[in-house]
């Protein structure tokens, strides 16, 4: 990565999964990588190593305003100092706003994880990513059913790279910090256990579906590890439900190293995270998703199974534990682990104009990708 002006990349994040998702992405392009943190999830405890060259202070806001003042903070940095090319992973706000901006002062965008569909309007994450994929100038899609989402709604062939999705090298390469998570689950005496994350506002938001998902974790069979997002527990304390938290091994966010060491001993992990649906497949571990819908169909199956109501959630639960036994039937449909590389290897072609490139690497990641 030589070609292209030092820090000419601009990466947006706002959320600790944008940093770990683009974090082999950010170590591959080096000094050329000029990130940026909105600072929409901004906690030590939900942050990786990562430092940013800009960091914004738009957290705890409105997701409107979150948006709108992270955009006109990004185009007026841009405008004294534009990067040669604006990369953005997800559906966040971080990644909408960063999105706009590179649209505003014309600055090609890249799109990671592009092609994500729940079809589900209520989520605000669907509104983001639809908007973003058809701003960018590249949408590299991580499935071919994501590709099938992009060609449905009019984005051409010329703007679409099937590269894999980078959590899966993510995963393979993090560090997993064992003694914390013997620390962690010390107080189970070597019990086996669920592992459950929750923070979406569909399940923590309105306090007679957080009372019943409570409710539902503490009546499972086997003890339940719950990490709790601050969101959460936030809104436990306003609902005057922390009575519901006696039941559950209650602990406070998970380093990522902790996470990844925790969830491989699992005996099932419960969540309503869009990002560990895809860890869990690259870990072998089996998954409830506590959601409606999910953008991920693709990791859906014998292992991973959606759960729209919390009253679902024992039957299933059981269901799942009994198969603890057996081996992982699923594989991961994200990839070969080399996502990274190839949009580093795009990234490169984008910043320095060679966009007639774009057809030979599209050619070869549908080839070797997803």
């Amino acid at each position: 990565m030589s070609s292209a002006p030092d820090r000419s990349i601009a990466i947006v994040l706002g959320t600790r999964p944008e940093e770990i998702k683009l974090s082999v992405l950010i170590a591959l392009l080096g000094d050329q990588a000029r990130v940026i943190h909105t600072g929409q999830h901004y906690s030590p405890d939900l942050t990786s190593h990562h430092r940013p060259h800009l960091q914004l202070q738009v957290g705890g806001r409105h997701r409107g305003v979150q948006i709108g003042t992270a955009t006109a903070q990004l185009t007026e940095a841009w405008q004294a100092d534009p990067p040669a090319v604006v990369i953005v992973q997800g559906d966040t706000n971080a990644a909408l706003a960063g999105a706009l901006a590179a649209n505003a002062i014309e600055v090609p965008l890249i799109h990671v994880e592009a092609g994500l569909r729940s079809h589900d309007r209520a989520m605000p994450e669907e509104h983001n990513r639809i908007v973003i994929d058809h701003l960018a100038d590249l949408c590299c899609a991580a499935t071919e059913q994501h590709v099938t989402n992009l060609w449905a709604e009019g984005i051409p062939d010329s703007r679409i790279v099937l590269t894999g999705n980078p959590i899966v090298e993510a995963v393979r390469l993090a560090e997993r910090d064992h003694a914390a998570a013997q620390q962690v689950t010390a107080p189970l005496a070597g019990q086996p256990y669920v592992l459950c994350t929750l923070h979406r506002p569909e399940n923590v938001d309105q306090a007679d579906r957080l009372r019943r998902v409570l409710a539902s974790l503490a009546e499972l069979d086997l003890p339940v590890v719950l990490a709790i997002h601050p969101r959460t527990r936030q809104r436990v304390c306003d609902f005057g439900l922390g009575h519901l938290l006696y039941g559950l091994h209650v602990v406070q966010p998970l380093s990522y190293s902790t996470f990844l060491a925790v969830a491989e001993r699992a005996a099932l992990l419960i969540s309503d995270s869009g990002g560990i649906q895809e860890e869990a497949s690259v870990l072998g571990v089996r998954l409830l998703v506590l959601r409606r819908s999910t953008e991920r169909p693709e990791a859906l199956g014998e292992d991973c199974k959606l759960v729209p109501h919390p009253e679902q959630l024992g039957d299933l639960a059981r269901e799942m534990i009994a198969r603890s036994g057996r081996p992982f039937t699923g594989s991961s449909p994200f990839g070969d682990g080399r996502a990274s590389v190839r949009i580093a290897d795009l990234s490169e072609m984008v910043a320095t104009g060679a966009l007639d490139e774009y057809t030979s690497v599209r050619s070869m990641a549908t080839t070797s990708g997803g």
